[in-house]
C-alpha cells in the first residue's frame, strides 16, 4: 500500500513538473505559430497592400502607402518589391528575393533584401510564414515563428473591420499581440510634412 501511495505521489510530481515546464515554454497555453496548409503561389503573386504591421527597423521611414509585390521566378524562388511613402513625400522601394522552404505547403518561405552576393549567408534570410490566408486570396497574414514580425496584407487598400477583428483573434491564439499592430495609412499623400488622406 505504501509503495502504491509513493508511486502515485511521484507520478503527481512528474505530471506537475511537466505542466510547469510546458507553461514556461508556452505560458498562455497558446497555439504554436503554424503556417497555413497550402498556398498557390501563382494566386499569391501580385500586389498586396499593407493594412497593419508590427513596427520594425527597416520600415521606420515609411508613413503610408506601403505595398508588397511578388513575382514568381524559376521554381522555388520569387521576386519581392516593397514600396512605401516617406515623410518627405518621396517613394522608396526595396527589392528582394524569396525562396520556398516547405515545398509541400508553400507556406514557409524565407526572404532576403541583402545583395545577391551575400545570399549564401543564412543570417541575411528572414522567416516569412503565411499563417492566415483568405480562400480567395483577398487577404494574407505573414509572421515568423519567433513572433517578432507580423504583417496583415490585403488585395485592396482597405479591409472591413469584421475581417480585421477576426484576424486579430486568430493571431492572438498563436501568441501574437494585437495591441502591437500599427495600422498603415493607404491612399495618402504628404503635404507640408503632414500625411493626409487623398480626396
Amino acid at each position: 500500500m505504501k509503495s502504491f501511495i509513493l508511486a502515485a505521489f511521484l507520478l503527481i510530481i512528474m505530471l506537475t513538473a511537466t505542466d510547469i515546464s510546458a507553461q514556461k515554454t508556452n505560458p498562455n497555453n497558446q497555439a504554436d505559430v503554424m503556417p497555413v496548409q497550402s498556398v498557390d503561389l501563382k494566386q499569391y503573386s501580385g500586389k498586396w497592400f499593407e493594412i497593419a504591421r508590427y513596427q520594425n527597423k527597416f520600415q521606420k521611414n515609411c508613413v503610408g502607402n506601403t505595398t508588397a509585390t511578388y513575382k514568381l521566378k524559376e521554381e522555388g524562388k520569387f521576386e519581392v518589391l516593397n514600396e512605401c511613402l516617406r515623410k518627405n513625400g518621396t517613394v522608396i522601394d526595396a527589392k528582394g528575393e524569396g525562396k520556398i522552404i516547405d515545398k509541400n505547403s508553400n507556406a514557409k518561405l524565407e526572404v532576403r533584401f541583402a545583395p545577391g552576393y551575400l545570399a549564401f549567408l543564412p543570417s541575411v534570410w528572414g522567416d516569412y510564414w503565411i499563417i492566415d490566408l483568405d480562400p480567395n486570396y483577398q487577404y494574407a497574414v505573414v509572421g515568423d515563428p519567433k513572433r517578432q514580425y507580423l504583417w496583415i496584407l490585403s488585395r485592396s487598400p482597405e479591409m472591413k473591420d469584421a475581417i480585421y477583428q477576426n484576424i486579430l483573434r486568430r493571431v492572438e491564439t498563436m501568441g501574437y499581440k494585437p495591441g502591437k499592430l500599427v495600422k498603415t495609412p493607404q491612399n495618402v499623400e504628404v503635404v507640408k510634412g503632414s500625411v493626409i488622406q487623398k480626396q
